[in-house]
């Protein structure tokens, strides 16, 4: 499974998708297993993480990042910087 990244996208492109009103996560430096049941698009708003999929290449995503996780995915999260973001599920 691929995870997209869509590096510094548009203020308009953030406007469309209304990202300022999802919901916010954060969490500190750590490293987990997770498990996407849904798929879930998300905008990095500060941090740094190594996410790598159980079948697919890893992704390090930072601030300024628009990224889909495919449903389905099983993965290893690596946050190497304190990470805030503005997250979907669809």
């Amino acid at each position: 499974m691929k995870i997209e990244v869509l590096n510094k996208p548009s203020p308009e492109k953030l406007t469309q998708l209304n990202v300022s009103n999802w919901p916010i996560w954060e969490k500190e430096a750590s490293s987990f297993a997770w498990t996407y049941d849904l798929q879930e698009v998300c905008y990095i708003l500060q941090g740094k993480v190594t996410v790598t999929p159980q079948d697919g290449q890893p992704a390090t995503i930072q601030e300024g990042d628009l990224v889909t996780f495919p449903k389905g995915m099983i993965c290893q999260w690596d946050i190497s910087k304190d990470i805030r973001k503005h997250y979907q599920f669809f």
